[in-house]
């Protein structure tokens, strides 16, 4: 993106950037954008004059734009998320929303769905109304055929003063908090095993959805070595009628040959449940149901649903620490934990092989840190 208005030398010569000030001063983008337009908070004095040399030297004249977002006219967060009545995206806003609420700023949401059309769009709109933040959460999805315009816009927009931080996977370059989905996955497959379960079935969205696939991997990678048979894997959405019509299916084809169900989210388990119920099938007795989250709803459900803890009130949070702080946001990742609910009681096998370390647990709960 070009930043600046002047041509210093006079002979059509590009005229500098933001970035070209910063890459002369020997700090970071975010460091001199604060420098050049008046918020020098978290900025040394010493950094402040080093930019302001660096872009007399180069001639650089930042936009008005640039100053207003810096300087803060806009006291707004904009989060953007794929679902306002899925609670996991709830619970992450919550925490958004005390953090911008402490440092005085507003936030506002935008809902893209299942669309990165729409997501894209989405930010295009917000980089004209001039938000101190924008935070993006939800799956990055392979194939969408925007990720390279969506970081174009999310770095024009940073370029002139906004910060921007995702909740979701390392998939684009700007800070970002993680959930460690294949890692908690696996000690899900890790503790089921050792609770005396040997056959499962997956319900996973489309494979191009990187939460859905990421834990249905680390499921897999999970149960690798124990000497069972793979799990059947049905592909549904990645929804609470995904997870109904997953199961609805599964009774439909006899589920003899399977005594859990992972779910590669809450709220598909729970529409499993349901759907189970309906076909006079009991969760907990006649079969057993795993999601991943630990919403709100999954100690209300009869029976408790087993499920990995995430912590996603933290990570909204968390991504509000990262959006204010000085410099560029660094990655954070988020540990998951293993809880053991009534929906997978433990299951007698006289002749399970265990696996080394894991032993059958009840209802405890399983720390699982993140190794990234």
């Amino acid at each position: 993106m070009d930043d600046g208005l002047a041509d210093p030398t006079g002979a059509g010569a590009a005229a500098p950037t933001l970035h070209d000030v910063a890459r002369e001063a020997g700090v970071s983008v975010a460091t001199a954008s604060r420098a050049l337009n008046g918020s020098s908070r978290n900025v040394r004095a010493e950094n402040v004059t080093r930019v302001r040399e660096a872009a007399a030297r180069l001639g650089y004249q930042p936009h008005l734009s640039a100053q207003a977002i810096a300087k803060g006219s806009t006291r707004t967060v904009a989060l953007v998320v794929r679902d306002v009545a899925d609670p996991y995206f709830s619970s992450i806003a919550a925490g958004v929303t005390q953090a911008a609420e402490a440092a005085g700023l507003i936030v506002t949401m935008a809902v893209a769905g299942d669309s990165p059309e729409r997501e894209l769009q989405i930010v295009r709109t917000l980089r004209g109304r001039r938000p101190r933040v924008i935070i993006v959460t939800g799956s990055r999805i392979d194939g969408a055929g925007t990720r390279e315009a969506l970081i174009d816009e999310l770095r024009e927009y940073r370029t002139a003063g906004g910060r921007v931080v995702l909740i979701s996977q390392r998939d684009l370059p700007f800070g970002t908090v993680t959930i460690d989905d294949h890692g908690g996955s696996a000690a899900l497959a890790r503790a089921l095993l050792g609770a005396g379960y040997r056959r499962f079935a997956v319900f996973h969205a489309p494979p191009a959805l990187r939460t859905s696939r990421d834990r249905h991997e680390g499921f897999l990678s999970g149960l690798a070595g124990a000497d069972v048979p793979e799990p059947l894997a049905v592909e549904t959405g990645f929804t609470r009628t995904g997870g109904y019509e997953a199961a609805r299916r599964l009774v439909e084809r006899g589920f003899e040959d399977v005594e859990a169900v992972f779910a590669v989210n809450d709220v598909m388990a729970i529409g499993a449940m349901t759907a189970f119920r309906d076909a006079g099938v009991i969760p907990g007795r006649d079969i057993g149901v795993a999601g991943f989250d630990d919403i709100a709803s999954t100690r209300d459900v009869v029976p408790a649903l087993t499920t990995v803890a995430v912590p996603l009130h933290e990570a909204g949070l968390s991504a509000m620490r990262l959006a204010l702080s000085d410099g560029e946001p660094l990655p954070t990742a988020l540990p998951a934990t293993v809880v053991l609910r009534a929906s997978t009681p433990p299951r007698p096998h006289h002749d399970l092989k265990v696996m080394r370390g894991v032993t059958a647990m009840g209802h405890d709960h399983l720390p699982w840190t993140s190794r990234h």
